[in-house]
Protein backbone atom coordinates (compact mmCIF):
# COMPACT_ATOMS: atom_id res chain seq x y z
CA UNK A 1 0.00 0.00 0.00
CA UNK A 2 1.39 2.69 -1.40
CA UNK A 3 0.31 6.27 -0.26
CA UNK A 4 1.41 9.52 -2.71
CA UNK A 5 1.09 12.12 0.34
CA UNK A 6 3.77 10.67 2.52
CA UNK A 7 6.21 10.43 -0.51
CA UNK A 8 8.87 13.30 -0.59
CA UNK A 9 11.10 14.53 -3.27
CA UNK A 10 10.95 16.34 -6.61
CA UNK A 11 9.09 14.77 -9.60
CA UNK A 12 11.18 15.20 -12.95
CA UNK A 13 8.95 18.54 -14.22
CA UNK A 14 10.03 19.96 -10.78
CA UNK A 15 13.64 19.06 -11.28
CA UNK A 16 13.84 20.03 -15.23
CA UNK A 17 12.54 23.14 -14.08
CA UNK A 18 15.31 23.95 -11.55
CA UNK A 19 17.87 22.74 -14.36
CA UNK A 20 16.35 25.70 -16.64
CA UNK A 21 16.04 28.18 -13.93
CA UNK A 22 20.51 27.30 -13.23
CA UNK A 23 21.57 27.32 -16.47
CA UNK A 24 19.71 30.41 -17.47
CA UNK A 25 21.58 32.17 -14.30
CA UNK A 26 24.80 30.57 -15.10
CA UNK A 27 24.78 32.30 -18.68
CA UNK A 28 23.71 35.60 -17.39
CA UNK A 29 27.03 35.45 -15.24
CA UNK A 30 29.10 34.06 -17.64
CA UNK A 31 28.65 36.57 -20.31
CA UNK A 32 29.29 39.38 -17.69
CA UNK A 33 32.18 37.45 -16.69
CA UNK A 34 33.11 37.94 -20.02
CA UNK A 35 32.47 41.71 -20.45
CA UNK A 36 34.50 42.19 -17.35
CA UNK A 37 37.48 40.41 -18.59
CA UNK A 38 36.87 42.54 -22.13
CA UNK A 39 36.63 45.59 -20.37
CA UNK A 40 39.73 44.81 -18.50
CA UNK A 41 41.95 44.20 -21.22
CA UNK A 42 40.65 46.74 -23.68
CA UNK A 43 42.05 49.51 -20.35
CA UNK A 44 45.15 47.77 -19.38
CA UNK A 45 46.32 48.19 -23.37
CA UNK A 46 45.11 52.14 -23.25
CA UNK A 47 47.04 52.63 -19.56
CA UNK A 48 50.57 51.07 -20.90
CA UNK A 49 50.04 53.43 -23.97
CA UNK A 50 49.06 56.04 -21.70
CA UNK A 51 52.03 55.13 -19.33
CA UNK A 52 54.40 54.56 -22.01
CA UNK A 53 53.22 58.26 -23.72
CA UNK A 54 53.70 60.22 -20.64
CA UNK A 55 57.58 58.77 -19.98
CA UNK A 56 57.72 59.64 -23.86
CA UNK A 57 56.78 63.41 -22.60
CA UNK A 58 58.58 63.79 -19.65
CA UNK A 59 61.56 63.11 -21.90
CA UNK A 60 60.34 65.28 -24.74
CA UNK A 61 59.45 68.01 -22.18
CA UNK A 62 63.26 67.90 -20.75
CA UNK A 63 65.11 68.07 -23.88
CA UNK A 64 62.97 71.14 -24.91
CA UNK A 65 64.09 73.06 -21.61
CA UNK A 66 67.41 72.27 -21.38
CA UNK A 67 67.73 72.58 -25.48
CA UNK A 68 70.44 75.06 -26.83
CA UNK A 69 68.08 75.56 -29.79
CA UNK A 70 64.66 74.51 -31.31
CA UNK A 71 64.31 74.28 -34.85
CA UNK A 72 61.88 76.70 -36.61
CA UNK A 73 58.87 75.11 -38.31
CA UNK A 74 60.30 75.25 -41.93
CA UNK A 75 63.85 75.61 -41.29
CA UNK A 76 66.62 72.71 -40.49
CA UNK A 77 65.04 70.02 -41.86
CA UNK A 78 60.79 70.63 -39.74
CA UNK A 79 58.55 70.99 -42.34
CA UNK A 80 55.75 71.11 -40.36
CA UNK A 81 54.55 70.84 -37.05
CA UNK A 82 54.34 66.46 -37.04
CA UNK A 83 58.33 66.66 -35.82
CA UNK A 84 60.68 68.99 -33.60
CA UNK A 85 64.27 68.98 -34.32
CA UNK A 86 66.82 70.29 -31.59
CA UNK A 87 70.25 70.51 -30.10
CA UNK A 88 69.95 68.89 -26.53
CA UNK A 89 72.16 70.80 -23.70
CA UNK A 90 75.03 68.09 -24.23
CA UNK A 91 75.35 68.95 -28.42
CA UNK A 92 73.22 66.06 -29.62
CA UNK A 93 71.24 66.71 -32.86
CA UNK A 94 67.93 64.77 -32.46
CA UNK A 95 64.53 64.88 -34.06
CA UNK A 96 61.26 63.85 -32.26
CA UNK A 97 59.03 62.67 -35.57
CA UNK A 98 55.65 61.05 -35.53
CA UNK A 99 55.16 58.44 -38.44
CA UNK A 100 51.58 58.56 -38.99
CA UNK A 101 51.97 55.24 -41.28
CA UNK A 102 53.57 53.36 -38.31
CA UNK A 103 51.42 55.07 -35.72
CA UNK A 104 54.38 55.85 -33.34
CA UNK A 105 56.48 58.63 -31.94
CA UNK A 106 60.18 58.11 -32.77
CA UNK A 107 63.28 60.25 -31.65
CA UNK A 108 65.86 59.81 -34.59
CA UNK A 109 69.66 60.70 -33.67
CA UNK A 110 70.52 63.11 -36.59
CA UNK A 111 73.98 61.14 -37.02
CA UNK A 112 75.32 58.28 -39.70
CA UNK A 113 73.93 55.37 -36.97
CA UNK A 114 70.73 54.58 -37.87
CA UNK A 115 70.72 51.99 -35.32
CA UNK A 116 70.25 54.35 -32.39
CA UNK A 117 66.70 55.91 -34.06
CA UNK A 118 63.99 53.82 -31.54
CA UNK A 119 60.44 54.35 -31.15
CA UNK A 120 59.59 56.07 -28.03
CA UNK A 121 55.56 55.26 -28.24
CA UNK A 122 53.71 53.34 -30.43
CA UNK A 123 49.20 53.64 -30.81
CA UNK A 124 49.90 57.23 -31.38
CA UNK A 125 47.37 58.54 -34.09
CA UNK A 126 48.50 62.26 -33.97
CA UNK A 127 51.27 64.60 -32.80
CA UNK A 128 51.54 68.11 -32.86
CA UNK A 129 54.51 70.52 -31.99
CA UNK A 130 53.40 74.21 -31.93
CA UNK A 131 55.95 76.74 -31.66
CA UNK A 132 55.88 79.96 -30.14
CA UNK A 133 59.04 82.36 -31.35
CA UNK A 134 60.72 85.04 -28.77
CA UNK A 135 59.20 88.42 -29.80
CA UNK A 136 61.86 91.15 -31.58
CA UNK A 137 64.52 88.23 -31.70
CA UNK A 138 66.37 88.13 -34.50
CA UNK A 139 67.55 85.54 -35.72
CA UNK A 140 63.87 83.81 -34.51
CA UNK A 141 64.29 81.84 -32.03
CA UNK A 142 61.73 79.24 -29.97
CA UNK A 143 60.39 80.50 -26.90
CA UNK A 144 58.43 77.24 -25.92
CA UNK A 145 56.65 74.36 -27.60
CA UNK A 146 53.20 73.46 -26.70
CA UNK A 147 52.53 69.25 -27.53
CA UNK A 148 49.79 67.63 -28.24
CA UNK A 149 49.83 63.92 -28.38
CA UNK A 150 46.77 61.77 -29.09
CA UNK A 151 46.66 58.08 -28.35
CA UNK A 152 44.43 55.13 -29.28
CA UNK A 153 44.22 51.59 -28.29
CA UNK A 154 44.93 48.79 -30.34
CA UNK A 155 41.53 48.20 -31.71
CA UNK A 156 40.46 51.97 -32.07
CA UNK A 157 37.73 52.29 -30.05
CA UNK A 158 39.30 54.45 -27.09
CA UNK A 159 41.90 57.84 -27.96
CA UNK A 160 43.40 60.03 -25.40
CA UNK A 161 44.45 63.49 -25.84
CA UNK A 162 47.96 64.63 -23.73
CA UNK A 163 49.11 67.90 -24.02
CA UNK A 164 52.28 69.19 -22.40
CA UNK A 165 54.20 72.91 -22.61
CA UNK A 166 57.90 73.53 -22.61
CA UNK A 167 59.71 76.81 -22.16
CA UNK A 168 63.11 76.67 -23.79
CA UNK A 169 65.04 78.13 -20.86
CA UNK A 170 68.19 79.45 -22.96
CA UNK A 171 65.71 81.44 -24.84
CA UNK A 172 64.59 83.48 -21.50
Amino acid sequence: MHNSRHCKGFSVAELLTALVILGILMAAVAVAFDAAVTNFHNNEGLSKTTNTARAALLRLTTDIRTAQSVAIIGAGGDPDNQQCSLITADGRDITYQYDAAADTLMLITNDDDADSDYVLCRNVSAVTFNRAVVPSSSPAEIRNVRIMLTLADDVGNVSQTMAAAAVVRRNL
